[in-house]
């Protein structure tokens, strides 16, 4: 569609249009009196958020993230689906999946009545995804922007066979300086030490970042706190359907060799992701759906 078509078709007056952003991929911008957010249709993926309340935005995005078809965006929330991590059958395709790199479909907006904005987008199953997974599906993304930024990926199974899934809401967080940041509540969890040698480790107090972190935590409880006293506020996660986070901060080196990233960027930000991971395989029968879903606030320290 074009901006045109989405705007008559989709836009809300006075709180949601349809701009063209970088590589000419649609975006939604969403100005309602509670929050402002940027959603781009490629990827179906939020890049920014920033509540009425707050002088900061909530995520990071990269200065020197691609925009370009097949290219996965670095930075905001990217979805991470049917997989999480490197190709579970080591068949060449993408890690993380093939959602985070293709363009979705608006599917709907609406204005709530509590003054927040919602936006649904879409995606199923084609001949080109066949080629990559084998199974037919239905994912919907419903985003409300208001005081709080809420997501829920929903995944149908629409074929006859049961299958598979890891996920993730890949969520990059902006913060100041990363050494000034700690996040609680996983405080005795069990993790996966991905930046180690893989091998399971239990956390003591709370997560902090002074050299590459790479963590799957498992069997885990929500609320997350996420304490930035650089920029002087709490960021606090809720989820539903997962028992999983992940931790992720590439530090110096792994960050001078990605391209998409500034050689510092890995001081402004933390991901911590919400997830169904590692041994928290979600299996979907026939006609059954499966969601994931996160919610994002924060105050002042």
């Amino acid at each position: 569609m074009t901006i045109e078509t989405l705007n008559s078709e989709f836009g809300l007056a006075g709180q949601l249009t349809f701009v063209s952003g970088p590589g000419g991929f649609p975006q939604v911008r969403v100005d309602n009196a509670q929050a402002t957010a940027l959603i781009s249709v490629y990827a179906g993926q939020v890049l920014s958020y920033r509540s009425a309340a707050q002088a900061e935005d909530l995520l990071f995005v990269s200065n020197r993230a691609w925009y370009a078809d097949g290219k996965a965006i670095k930075g905001g929330i990217p979805v991470c689906w049917p997989w999480f991590g490197p190709d579970p059958e080591s068949q060449g395709r993408p890690a993380h999946g093939f959602v985070r790199n293709r363009s979705w479909s608006v599917l709907g907006t609406a204005a709530g009545d509590d003054g927040a904005t919602r936006v649904v987008l879409g995606l199923a199953a084609t001949a080109e995804t066949h080629k990559l997974w084998p199974h037919e599906f239905g994912l919907t993304l419903e985003i409300t922007v208001g005081n709080s930024l809420a997501l829920t990926l929903a995944t149908h199974n629409r074929g006859s066979e049961a299958f598979s899934i890891t996920q993730a809401l890949h969520t990059y967080f902006h913060t100041g300086d990363i050494g000034r940041v700690a996040v609680l509540g996983l405080d005795g969890a069990d993790y996966l030490d991905k930046a180690g040698d893989g091998s399971r480790k239990r956390q003591s107090g709370p997560v902090t970042v002074a050299a590459e972190v790479d963590r799957i935590y498992t069997g885990i409880s929500y609320p997350l706190l996420i304490e930035d006293r650089d920029l002087g506020r709490r960021i606090r996660i809720d989820a539903g359907g997962s028992r999983t986070a992940v931790v992720w901060n590439p530090w110096q080196e792994v960050a001078a060799r990605m391209d998409d990233l500034g050689d510092s960027d890995y001081t402004r930000f933390i991901c911590v992701e919400t997830a169904n991971a590692a041994d928290e395989v979600m299996r979907i029968s026939p006609g059954e759906k499966c969601r994931l879903s996160a919610s994002y606030s924060s105050e002042p320290l």
